[in-house]
C-alpha cells in the first residue's frame, strides 16, 4: 500500500515543511548549524514477506508462493519498527507478496501500533475474511489497500493472473465494510485497461473506497515484460490531465502514483486559471512531490534490503548491516535523490523539478541510469530554466571551493 494525514491517505505523503528551496519542502528546516536540510521518511513500505498468493503480470517482486528463505525474523521486524520510530514517525505499509501469509504479521502490525507508528496493509484479497479483519482491527491496522485493476472480473483476473481474484477483492471489501476497516483502491494502468479507467473509477466509488489511486505502470520483475504496455508519453499527457480534471469532480481522493508529472500538470493547469498553489488553499497537493523516493519514502525488502522504492532495485542499505536510521542519512543514492539539480538532461534544470523530479525507476529501466531524465515526460524546459540552474550550480561550487 503506498498518506499521510491528508484525508487519511496511507499512500502518497510530502517530506517535512520549510526544505529544499523551490516549490514544497521535504526537509524539516535547516541543521543544528542552519546549514544542510535534513530530511524525514514519510511513509515506508515494507515488504514483510514476498510468498504470494497470486501471480501477477506486472509484480515488481516477481513473487510466488515461497517459502522464501531468510526473510526478517519476528525479533528483526520489532527493532527495525523501534529504529524508525527513535527519529520518524512514518506511516508504515505492510505488504508483500502477501503479508498475511506471515504467522507473525498480528504481532507485528500491533507492535508498530504500540510505538505509535500509523500501520497499513496491501493484502491480495483472498486472505480477507471477517475474522482477518476483526484480527487488523484488534492490532491496530486503520487502512488496507486493494488492487482492481479491471472494471470487469475478466480484465481484472486476466492482469492478475489468477482466476477468482477480482471475486476476492470484492468479497475482501465487502467484509471491510461489514467490519469498519476503510480501504483504498489502487489500479496499475497500462495498455490493458487505459480504455477502462472511467468505469474503474465509478466501480471505486461505489464500492465505498477511501481513495482511488492509479498507478502508471513501471518496467520492473515481471512489469520489465510489459515494456511495450506502457502507454505512450503523448497518452501518459493525456491520462494526467484526466485525473486533473476529474479530482475535484468525485467524492474520494483521486490522483495518481509513479506519475510523478502530474504535479507539473497540476500547476500549469492551476496557473492557467490564475490560482496560485499554496498549502493554504491547496493542502498536500500542495506539498506534495511526483516522487519521493529516497526523499520522503524508502523501501525495505523482505530480506532487509533497503531502496528509495520497490521498482529500484538499487541497495541503498541493510537494516542487518545498520540502523534504518543511518541508512536513511547516509546513503550515497538517498543523498543523489535529495540533489534535483544534479539529475541528467531536462529533469535536472526542468523548472518543475522540485516537485515532479522524473519517475527514477522508469528511467533506470530505460537507460540503466536512474540519474537520466524522465522518459515518458513530454514536457520540455526553457533555456532560462536551464541557465538558472547552470548559475546556481556554478555558485554553489564557488562556495565550497572558497
Amino acid at each position: 500500500m503506498h498518506g499521510g494525514a491528508p484525508k487519511g491517505h496511507p499512500h502518497q505523503v510530502p517530506g517535512m515543511k520549510g526544505g529544499h528551496g523551490e516549490g514544497p519542502g521535504h526537509g524539516h528546516g535547516k541543521g543544528k548549524e542552519g546549514g544542510e536540510k535534513i530530511w524525514t521518511p514519510r511513509l515506508i513500505a515494507w515488504e514483510l514477506t514476498r510468498s504470494c498468493n497470486l501471480d501477477c503480470i506486472h509484480c515488481r517482486a516477481a513473487a510466488r508462493f515461497g517459502p522464501y528463505d531468510n526473510e526478517l525474523t519476528t525479533q528483526e521486524c520489532f527493532d527495525f519498527l523501534d529504529n524508525v520510530k527513535s527519529f520518524s514517525s512514518p506511516i508504515i505499509i505492510m505488504t508483500g507478496g502477501e503479508p498475511m501469509l506471515r504467522d507473525d504479521i498480528w504481532e507485528i502490525a500491533k507492535h508498530g501500533t504500540d510505538i505509535g507508528l500509523r500501520m497499513v496493509m496491501a493484502p491480495c484479497g483472498f486472505l480477507v475474511t471477517e475474522e482477518t479483519v476483526q484480527k487488523m482491527l484488534d492490532s491496530g491496522i486503520q487502512r488496507l489497500s486493494f488492487s482492481i485493476d479491471g472494471a470487469t472480473e475478466q480484465s481484472h483476473d486476466d492482469f492478475r493472473r489468477v482466476k477468482g481474484a477480482f471475486a476476492s477483492v470484492m468479497t475482501a471489501i465487502e467484509n471491510c465494510n461489514k467490519m469498519g476497516m476503510e480501504f483504498q483502491v489502487n489500479t496499475t494502468i497500462s495498455k490493458h485497461n487505459l480504455h477502462e479507467l472511467e468505469d474503474i473509477l465509478k466501480l471505486v466509488i461505489k464500492l465505498g473506497a477511501k481513495a482511488h489511486h492509479p498507478f502508471l505502470l513501471v518496467p520492473t520483475g515481471r512489469g520489465a515484460e510489459l515494456k511495450d504496455q506502457e502507454i505512450s508519453p503523448e497518452d501518459y499527457e493525456k491520462t494526467l490531465s484526466w485525473f486533473y480534471d476529474m479530482r475535484d469532480e468525485v467524492p474520494i481522493q483521486f490522483k495518481p502514483t509513479c506519475a510523478p508529472h502530474y504535479y507539473r500538470i497540476f500547476r500549469q493547469k492551476e496557473t492557467e486559471k490564475g490560482i496560485k498553489v499554496t498549502p493554504e488553499t491547496h493542502g498536500m497537493d500542495a506539498m506534495s512531490k511526483g516522487c519521493m523516493g529516497g526523499q520522503s519514502f524508502a523501501f525495505v525488502s523482505h530480506v532487509g534490503k533497503v531502496q528509495i522504492c520497490g521498482f529500484l532495485e538499487e541497495e541503498c542499505g541493510d537494516i542487518r548491516k545498520e540502523p534504518f536510521s543511518t541508512i536513511w542519512d547516509t546513503s550515497k543514492v538517498f543523498k543523489e535523490m535529495r540533489a534535483w539539480d544534479d539529475y541528467n538532461g531536462r529533469c535536472g534544470y526542468c523548472e518543475f523539478r522540485s516537485v515532479c523530479g522524473g519517475c527514477r525507476a522508469r528511467a533506470f529501466a530505460f537507460t540503466g541510469d536512474y540519474m537520466d531524465e524522465e522518459p515518458f515526460c513530454t514536457y520540455h524546459p526553457s533555456d532560462k530554466a536551464k541557465d538558472a540552474r547552470d548559475a546556481k550550480k556554478a555558485k554553489k561550487a564557488a562556495e565550497k571551493d572558497k
